[in-house]
């Protein structure tokens, strides 16, 4: 392993540099830090495959590495010096040397170990959040819910820890404490499609808590078929068992007998409930075709 002691932190985002700016991007930063430099061109497919992975695994190198790219048809003398024949071709510079490197796009865990021989193990995002999987699979939710917060925390803060934190929140009926946090994300992880999906989870169980048991909805419903607000509060009672089929049934019950109750508002929570459970859920994915029969046959 390369010796990282003393080295600041890494920039965020990757540094674009340019003949011009190279010593002072990579020989002189070096001195400081490891500083990959990712040889790259526009039209190269392999290029733009490996971007996002090797960008995210040096995020997660905690400031010991920073990455510099380089665009070898706008620039392509310092490839040349390098030797570098093919793209993507990534080198490791350490005190204004070249010490390591590879060529291709490479699997993520052969990226992962060529990075962990410089500087040691990487635990990333994407391992935090297998972890809290595993951590919730096997009942420690106390667990799970130290190391989402701590991956959710980051800056900008991570939209797929923050969904599972609002889930684990909304699935042990902690709905004050998934609300406050949905409110602290800033605007752009909000709208994070897995974010929007626990908001309206969140919004489902809310309206759900205070409807009483699903069997007493139910005798409401034959009590008086002719009763839309107990199959919509009965909709909401099932979807919070994950009952999503009946709770489906139900509020298309609805739309079948009175498609402008409360304002059409059975239609309106279907599609609350499409959002909360995700496009390819199986529930969501039947319901929007007998939903589209219901209203265009």
């Amino acid at each position: 392993m390369v010796e990282t002691a003393g080295m600041a932190n890494a920039p965020t985002t990757p540094v674009e540099t340019t003949t011009d700016r190279f010593r002072a991007d990579v020989l002189d930063a070096s001195m400081r830090q490891i500083v990959l430099v990712d040889f790259w061109a526009p039209w190269c497919g392999p290029c733009r495959q490996l971007a996002p992975v090797i960008e995210r695994l040096v995020a997660a190198s905690g400031g010991k590495i920073a990455l510099v790219k380089m665009n070898i048809d706008a620039d392509p003398l310092i490839a040349d010096q390098l030797g570098v024949k093919s793209i993507p071709a990534v080198v490791a510079f350490q005190r204004a040397r070249p010490i390591d490197g590879f060529v291709g796009a490479l699997p993520e865990s052969q990226i992962k170990g060529f990075l962990e021989r410089l500087i040691g193990p990487i635990e990333d995002e994407g391992d935090a959040l297998e972890a809290a999987q595993a951590m919730i699979a096997d009942g420690d939710f106390a667990g799970a819910e130290s190391l989402l917060s701590e991956v959710a925390g980051g800056e900008p803060p991570n939209a797929k820890a923050a969904a599972a934190l609002l889930r684990l929140y909304i699935d042990s009926g902690r709905f004050d404490e998934a609300g406050a946090l949905l409110e602290a994300l800033p605007d752009a992880i909000r709208r994070d499609s897995g974010v929007a999906a626990a908001g309206a989870a969140l919004q489902n169980a809310q309206q759900a808590q205070d409807l009483g048991e699903i069997d007493e909805l139910r005798n409401r419903v034959n009590f008086d078929p002719n009763d839309l607000q107990a199959y919509f509060d009965l909709a909401l009672a099932l979807n919070a068992k994950g009952l999503r089929e009946e709770a489906t049934d139900a509020l298309l019950e609805i739309i079948r007998r009175d498609r402008s109750w409360n304002d059409d508002g059975a239609r309106k929570q279907l599609i609350q409930f499409f959002e909360a459970w995700g496009p390819m859920d199986k529930a969501a994915v039947n319901a929007r075709r007998r939903l589209s029969t219901l209203l265009y046959s």
